[in-house]
């Protein structure tokens, strides 16, 4: 079976377990992503059906594998004898997609088992830890900081008192 989809302003024929790269595309890479803009479904044998211009119901699933960027093109403008010049650069934002599923009805078929019931949800309730007694720990940390910059100040007037004399004793000598 094969489809024909309609993305990024281009079209592309996809069968399923192909890998295409399209124009950005919203997803993670895990993520699924369908497309219903579908315009054209066949088998292989039978006469395809053909929308107008899209097939309603009609969907085309595709897991996202990655994020991407495209080749760096090159943009470059000139004017002859005029002195303008201007060079860019471009990259595209790719997404490179498989494709898992394609419907005529729309729906996604099931792959993976139903996962079984779970089990009754514990009732038991963990016990609430004791209260630390860390904040009396704080409090003594602080009052040993208090005496901290009593002390530091002590020295700083030292030191001044010491200079003063000195450019004093500079000045005399003159």
């Amino acid at each position: 079976m094969f489809a024909v989809i309609k993305t990024g302003g281009k079209q592309y024929r996809v069968t399923k377990d192909d890998m295409i790269v399209v124009e950005t595309v919203a997803g993670e890479p895990g993520s699924t992503v369908r497309f219903e803009d579908v315009l054209m479904i066949g088998n292989d044998g039978k006469a395809p059906s053909v929308g107008t211009p899209f097939l309603e119901q009609a969907a085309v699933f595709a897991e996202v594998v990655q994020q991407t960027r495209g080749d760096k093109i090159i943009v470059f403008k000139k004017k002859r004898r005029k002195g303008y010049r201007r060079k860019h650069g471009h990259r595209q934002a790719l997404t490179v997609l498989r494709i898992t599923d394609i419907s005529p009805t729309g729906r996604k078929a099931d792959t993976k088992p139903k996962a079984k019931a779970k089990a009754e949800p514990k009732t038991e309730a963990k016990p609430k830890r004791p209260a630390r007694t860390a904040p009396a720990a704080k409090t003594d940390a602080k009052a040993k900081t208090a005496a901290k910059p009593t002390a530091k100040t002590e020295t700083k007037a030292g030191k001044g008192a010491a200079k003063a004399p000195a450019k004093a004793s500079a000045r005399s000598k003159e």
